[in-house]
């Protein structure tokens, strides 16, 4: 049986930061809950900590960055106003406006300039 979505970024999560708890952390959950959950042996309904995760561990890759966001983080860029002052905030507004990774979010079709 194949692992969820969710399981999968939860476990890539605990590579990333390091460890469980720093993954707890992240979500707001005890360490001992989130060691259940891998283990297969958490004994309650896992759905709000599988909205927790795809909300906070759900990472794109940014091209105008060049490095992994949470897409939490993504959309808060694309979605913010557009800057009128800061050069390297209306660049990467406008790299934003056109990124192939919020099109695939958003179902249009974009490609990167």
């Amino acid at each position: 049986m194949t692992e969820p979505t969710w399981l999968l970024m939860l476990r890539k999560a605990v590579g990333r930061l390091g460890s469980i708890q720093a993954v707890a952390d992240d979500l707001g959950y005890s360490r001992t809950a989130i060691s259940l959950v891998l283990s297969g042996k958490y004994d309650k309904p896992t759905r709000a900590i599988e909205q927790a995760v795809l909300a906070r561990l759900d990472y794109v890759e940014c091209p105008h960055l060049s490095s992994e966001i949470s897409r939490e983080e993504c959309n808060g860029y694309s979605r913010r106003r557009m800057p009128q002052s800061d050069p390297a905030k209306i660049k990467h507004w406008s790299a934003c406006q056109r990124c192939p990774v919020m099109a695939a979010a958003l179902g249009v079709e974009r490609k990167a300039s």
